[in-house]
């Protein structure tokens, strides 16, 4: 999950200096560590700089920074960035038009981003991709489904297909492996990588659901990082020479179409209030 350049607001480096304490009795002490301790958001951004400083297109962390952020998102609540669900970013919609999703940008260099999107009930962010990008996500709170797919293995990269059962004709499509098709409840933490893990995915919001996620690198159309859409068909809708798949294995597939990006789709920036972020 990702946000396009053009949807990002500005990173504030605003900061809020603590008190001194001047006491020095036992319980002054443990005060004074108490305000001292570090914001949960301030630990995320100071992990993520550490885990991306060498970020670039393809870049994979290794083992163990993979598992050093993910214990920080694993620990991190929706209190940590001033978030709870009934803010008016999850009320439900009365009408039938797909509901506004918004997005709070928390950071953003060429090395990665961090940003928190909150979606009201039945929100979507359709099927896209995260090309040559590792992301965390956090769901904060909420139940989510998320279906992915990471493109299969071995098969033609695109192909023009001859139509099978369906009646669409000479569309450019791809074969893509299901990773996830599930739902999922907060708290919940999940990665993908720029070739496995379900780099493509789709959200849907089963409640109200709050999602923060991490991506290094960014989007970047500069640099070929940039976000698509798609539309999926079933196995047998196609058929193409030299792709075959066991009958009882063809729901684990579909064929992948790029489009435009989706009409109904609104994302809404929104100024992020929580705890601030020091870049220093």
């Amino acid at each position: 999950m990702g946000v396009e350049r053009s949807l990002v607001g500005k990173t504030s480096k605003e900061f809020c200096g603590l008190p001194n304490e001047t006491t020095t009795n036992s319980k002054s002490k443990k005060n004074r560590r108490r305000q001292r301790k570090q914001p949960m958001v301030q630990t995320l951004f100071e992990t993520c700089r550490e885990v991306f400083a060498n970020a670039g297109t393809g870049f994979v962390p290794s083992p163990d920074d993979v598992v050093r952020l993910r214990s920080v998102l694993d620990n991190l609540i929706a209190d940590d960035v001033g978030l709870s669900p009934d803010m008016p970013y999850f009320r439900a919609t009365k009408n039938r038009r797909a509901p506004n999703i918004t997005y709070l940008h928390l950071y953003e260099c060429p090395k990665f981003s961090m940003g928190i999107f909150c979606l009201p009930p039945s929100g979507v962010l359709p099927l896209h991709n995260h090309p040559g990008m590792t992301v965390f996500s956090k769901l904060l709170f909420g139940t989510m489904h998320i279906k992915s797919y990471d493109w299969a293995v071995d098969a033609p990269n695109s192909t023009n297909s001859v139509a099978g059962t369906s009646r669409i004709q000479d569309e450019e499509v791809r074969l893509a492996k299901l990773q996830v098709d599930a739902d999922f409840t907060a708290p919940n933490t999940s990665i993908l990588y720029p070739a496995a893990g379900g780099n493509m995915h789709c959200f849907a919001a089963v409640t109200a659901c709050a999602v923060l996620d991490v991506l290094g690198p960014p989007y970047s159309d500069p640099d070929g990082r940039h976000c698509t859409y798609y539309l999926e068909y079933p196995f047998d809708s196609f058929s193409v020479e030299g792709v075959a798949v066991a009958e009882d294995e063809k729901h684990s597939y579909a064929w992948l179409k790029e489009r435009e990006r989706p009409e109904d789709l609104t994302v809404v920036g929104a100024f992020y209030r929580g705890p601030k972020i020091v870049d220093s």
